[in-house]
């Protein structure tokens, strides 16, 4: 039987140590300035949201959330066992630390900056590298010339969107404007357009928050899952038409607790048709 590990026998490497030592606020700023390479001159670890259930450790687990003074979202995690999908994983996180700001109302022209740290005592990807560094990143360079003159077309005000942009699909295009603004119908199809615009101006922020909250529970769902297995369509379908958010977050708690996704499966259609019957 293996030894089972006191608090003396740790090492940085122990998930709880590295998450004690990480709740300190000046170990965890020094960690991010020398991973990241820039200054940051405050951070706020969150004692209660460092804490989580993880289905794969089944029970406990310490992983550290902060924040700096720019409003930046940082997730740091120990990995001990080398593990499929770690880029799937950061995107969960990320979502994750984006539900929790909407949660807390903030628009999503305001969503902060989130880094996923994983510290590994293993080589993830293979290459032989000490840090492995991934965002997004725009691969187009040179871009056809049609392309060029539609953009053009599209940047051009009311008067010079009339001109010859010598492009035959360009032309097309604007002779199909000229049409719809000539034909009368379409006059009355606008003006109905923009008061529908205002009246939902009025209830879009409600509506755009509760949604985002919705879409976040539900990706997180499946990303909780991948590990576990495929999720059979049928029970996929009847989730992804899931519009209550009382009823995803009930899935999510199922899911953080599954130990497989035979087990997940029937828990959650067990829940589902309990649901149906009372509806």
């Amino acid at each position: 039987m293996k030894k089972r590990k006191t608090l003396q026998d740790l090492t940085i490497k122990d998930n709880f140590l590295f998450g004690a030592v990480m709740s300190v606020e000046e170990n965890c700023k020094g960690f991010l300035e020398m991973v990241l390479g820039f200054s940051i001159a405050q951070v706020v670890v969150s004692k209660e949201k460092s804490i989580v259930y993880h289905p794969e450790y089944k029970g406990v687990r310490l992983d550290i959330y902060a924040e700096d003074e720019n409003h930046t979202h940082y997730s740091v995690e120990m990995q001990m066992k080398k593990k499929t999908a770690l880029g799937k994983r950061s995107r969960y996180y990320h979502s994750q630390m984006v539900m929790e700001a909407l949660t807390s109302g903030e628009d999503y022209e305001t969503m902060p900056d989130t880094f996923v740290i994983f510290v590994c005592d293993f080589d993830p990807f293979g290459e032989h590298l000490y840090c492995y560094t991934f965002g997004n990143e725009c691969r187009e360079k040179k871009v056809p010339a049609e392309l060029v003159r539609f953009l053009k077309f599209v940047t051009a005000d009311l008067e010079e969107s009339e001109e010859d942009f010598q492009d035959k699909l360009v032309k097309r295009f604007q002779e199909t404007i000229h049409n719809i603004k000539a034909d009368r119908e379409m006059g009355e199809r606008y003006m109905i357009f923009e008061e529908m615009l205002r009246e939902e101006k009025q209830e879009g922020r409600q509506e755009g928050l509760l949604e985002g909250r919705i879409e976040a529970t539900r990706e997180g769902i499946f990303e909780l899952l991948e590990d576990l297995g495929e999720v059979p369509d049928r029970l996929r379908d009847r989730m992804e038409a899931l519009e209550e958010l009382g009823d995803l977050k009930f899935l999510f708690k199922l899911a953080v607790k599954a130990d497989s996704i035979q087990n997940f499966v029937k828990d959650a259609e067990n829940y589902l048709q309990t649901k149906e019957k009372h509806e």
